[in-house]
């Protein structure tokens, strides 16, 4: 009987461990994902024009969830991505490495900063504290990597790696398409009188054809420089719009071009000195298209193209007879008034509003002084200015008070002596209003005398006429200041007596 209970528990012994062998272990939880490690995986330091630079990170023994998108890098055009998978074995364990790749083409040669930046790998944030990237010439070729063949006949076979072989094609694969693009600084008019504007403006032209070929490089920093060079030291400067990057249509030479706007500026010559822009340049990114297009790739190759605009002069001439003329205005102008009413009475005030309207520097423009004039009392003027480009409106306001009845002659009181350019003459701006004021002349009435006063008269005959003292005030500030004093002693001296009780 004992025999039998053993072999029971021997039995017993053996099943056990066997159940536990063969208990399957519980299911991930939904959302639960292997331990991983992930690295960035740097770029090269120095690398050729027509290399790549790459940025990518390495992902160990996990499985790819999402990440963020690589940055954008100053200097360089994103190609496309690749992903690696690489295979290792350690005792007997299968590992994957997934290395997803980030390829870069840089625009020119150069030294370009890589800013710090971070990525997130599933969940996981990568920091990069940034680098400095060499791109230097294109390497030349190496004629020791071409073996000759066996058979004269057959082609030639390059040994290289395969970054290379598969890599971006070379740029020998690529041709420059010529442009029809400039760079050109335009003005309305060759010649202009001292005062008188002439629009400038620095433009880029191209084809519409051309758009595909050519790029705007760093224009928030080119510009600047641009706009320094157009300035004219001996010139009334008023900046037109600002640069735009959408362009007009205009035609050239019977062929229909796109203009961008680069700076537009009017310039009213101070001085009989010429106005001279010296050649500026521009650098634009010019694209070399591949000569057998891939679908699906990116069949153009950046570069950088200068455009060189030839210098600009324009002569100013000076005014006939300015030394005896003096400071005039210049401009094509004609006169515009108003005046505040219809009728009008001795003694009773108006506006008037005389002023001028058309092309040329308003600033120029001055108030024109009114002549004096026998029971005109003028006062003013208030001036309201509304330019426009190249020109505008200028308005001078007076108010005026008649004290004598008749025609108020403005058209011989006022007047503004302009030059006119299109026609080479001085002409005179007068009122063409002449406002009848009616009434009687308005004599002023005696003031009356104090004494006839019913009230004070009375006032001033009983009134002390003794001479005060101009120190009344101080002294009067001196016994108050004493009673102050006293009165504080006072309380000093009650306290005290209050707290010895």
């Amino acid at each position: 009987m004992g025999r039998f209970w053993r072999a029971i528990g021997l039995l017993l012994g053996l099943l056990a461990p066997v159940g536990s062998r063969a208990q399957p272990a519980p299911p991930p939880g939904p959302g639960t994902t292997a331990p991983a490690d992930v690295a960035l995986v740097p770029g090269p330091a120095t690398l050729p024009v027509t290399g790549v630079f790459t940025l990518g990170f390495r992902l160990r023994g996990g499985t790819l969830g999402r990440y963020a998108d690589f940055p954008e890098l100053e200097g360089f055009k994103k190609s496309g991505k690749t992903s690696t998978t690489t295979t290792r074995i350690v005792q007997g364990r299968r590992f994957a490495d997934l290395t997803i790749t980030q390829r870069y083409v840089p625009y020119g040669e150069g030294e370009f900063v890589i800013k710090p930046f971070q990525l997130t790998v599933n969940g996981v944030v990568l920091r990069s504290r940034g680098a400095t990237v060499r791109v230097g010439p294109a390497a030349p070729a190496n004629p020791a990597a071409l073996t000759k063949p066996a058979n004269p006949a057959a082609p030639l076979q390059a040994v290289g790696d395969l970054d290379k072989l598969f890599g971006k094609p070379k740029p020998a694969l690529y041709q420059d398409v010529p442009d029809h693009a400039f760079m050109a600084v335009v003005a309305d008019r060759p010649s202009v009188f001292v005062g008188q504007g002439v629009r400038v403006g620095l433009y880029f032209y191209l084809l519409p054809t051309d758009q595909e070929l050519l790029a705007f490089h760093d224009f928030d920093d080119q510009l600047p420089p641009l706009l320094h060079e157009l300035h004219q030291p001996t010139a009334w400067q008023e900046p037109g719009p600002e640069a735009s990057v959408t362009p007009d249509s205009v035609r050239y030479r019977g062929q229909r071009y796109l203009r961008f706007r680069l700076a537009e500026n009017v310039y009213y010559p101070l001085t009989a000195q010429p106005l001279r822009f010296p050649p500026l340049a521009l650098t634009m990114v010019k694209f070399k298209v591949l000569k057998k297009p891939e679908a699906g790739q990116d069949n153009r190759l950046a570069g950088y193209k200068t455009f060189l605009s030839p210098g600009l002069t324009v002569a100013v001439r000076a005014l006939p007879e300015a030394a005896r003329r003096g400071a005039v205005a210049v401009g094509s102008y004609r006169t515009i008034e108003a005046i505040s009413r219809t009728r009008f009475r001795v003694g009773e005030s108006f506006t008037y509003s005389f002023g001028v309207a058309g092309q040329g520097n308003l600033s120029a423009v001055l108030a024109p002084p009114v002549a004096p004039w026998p029971g005109l009392e003028v006062y003013g003027p208030d001036v309201r200015e509304e330019p426009v480009p190249g020109g505008g409106r200028k308005l001078f306001r007076y108010r005026l008070v008649v004290r004598r009845p008749g025609v108020l002659p403005l058209d011989s009181l006022l007047q503004l002596i302009v030059f006119n350019p299109a026609t080479a003459r001085y002409d005179t701006l007068r009122p063409g209003l002449r406002p009848q004021v009616r009434g009687t002349v308005a004599t002023a009435a005696p003031l009356p005398k104090p004494d006839a006063d019913a009230f004070y008269g009375l006032a001033l005959a009983q009134a002390d006429t003794t001479i005060q003292s101009l120190d009344v005030y101080r002294d009067v500030r001196r016994y108050a200041d004493w009673l102050l004093l006293g009165l504080a002693a006072v309380a000093v001296v009650g306290w005290w007596r209050a707290g010895r009780q």
